[in-house]
């Protein structure tokens, strides 16, 4: 082989273009949408759960545990995080809920009808995510405007947020066993037609 300008030995361009093929296969089989045979999917699903039943009405659980324990300016933190948070998501649900239902309802029948009806998995493991956590959304709602009504202060505004966090764990074990099963399903039958 002649050297190369560098002062090394010429690749030949089959060699390079092997190796290509080779670092493009890696990349595709990393971001698979193939999302239930995907680890990522599967990472982000446990990261999106532990996420939504950590941070209640957007206050975080161990902000509620050290209020309840030590009281005082901890409890004071508490409340006033939950009221700006509580006022927050009522405000944003006033001026654009309408348009967010809108949105919403179009992006998960859009999503059903690509993953389930043209049987697109990666649709599918959208809409498992996003289907549940709509009804994480309207549960966080649900009680903000309960914390609002009954003006909510105290040990009473830490069991109305212990409750809400409650449901959605049971929201999101839920989901996530379904996910589970529809994810086996489908890989199971991947692997028998293949």
């Amino acid at each position: 082989m002649a050297p190369d300008v560098v002062g090394g030995p010429k690749r030949k361009p089959d060699k390079v273009r092997a190796g290509l093929l080779d670092l493009y296969s890696s990349i595709l089989e990393l971001i698979d949408l193939r999302s239930f045979s995907n680890l990522w999917f599967w990472i982000a699903l446990a990261v999106t759960w532990s996420s939504a039943s950590h941070w209640v009405l957007g206050v975080p659980y161990d902000m509620i545990t050290r209020a309840r324990r030590s009281g005082g300016q901890s409890q004071q933190d508490f409340e006033v995080i939950t009221r700006i948070n509580v006022n927050r998501l009522l405000y944003i649900t006033r001026v654009s809920g309408i348009w967010m239902l809108g949105f919403a309802c179009f992006a998960l029948s859009g999503l059903v009808v690509l993953g389930f009806w043209y049987d697109v998995e990666f649709a599918q493991a959208l809409f498992l995510l996003g289907f549940p956590m709509s009804m994480v959304f309207l549960l966080n709602l649900s009680t903000a405007r309960r914390i609002n009504a009954e003006g909510c202060l105290g040990e009473a505004l830490a069991k109305r947020i212990s409750r809400c966090r409650l449901y959605i764990q049971m929201i999101g074990m839920v989901s996530i066993f379904v996910t589970a099963l529809w994810g086996m399903l489908q890989n199971m039958s991947i692997g028998a037609l293949g």
